[in-house]
């Protein structure tokens, strides 16, 4: 239960990084609304990563929280944000997936 705690966790770091490159795009109220969105999800996301540091080792937790943070706001910058998508910047996002599925499999 605790790792599915972690990676909606991790889900709503892409969702406060995302807020957050919104909220830099936009002026006015709707920047407002932007960042209140940006502290909701940051609320969210620490709370929901000290449920889960409570069983899992923290060392671990941390690195797949920002892990699944890491890759998720990477493919919004990429979908959303229509950031570059070249050849090595997916090639080290695989390898990131990687790293992240592998400390599933080595923890404890």
């Amino acid at each position: 239960m605790n790792w599915i705690l972690l990676v909606i966790a991790g889900l709503f770091e892409v969702g406060f990084a995302s807020c957050l490159g919104k909220a830099n795009e936009s002026t006015g109220m709707v920047a407002k609304y932007w960042m209140g969105g940006f502290f909701l999800c940051l609320t969210i996301s620490m709370v929901l990563l000290y449920k889960a540091t409570q069983t899992l080792p923290i060392g671990t937790a941390y690195a797949v929280w920002t892990g699944v943070g890491a890759v998720g706001t990477v493919l919004v910058g990429i979908f959303v944000f229509k950031e570059p998508s070249d050849f090595w910047r997916l090639f080290f996002l695989t390898t990131l997936i990687a790293s992240i599925v592998g400390l599933k499999f080595v923890s404890h």
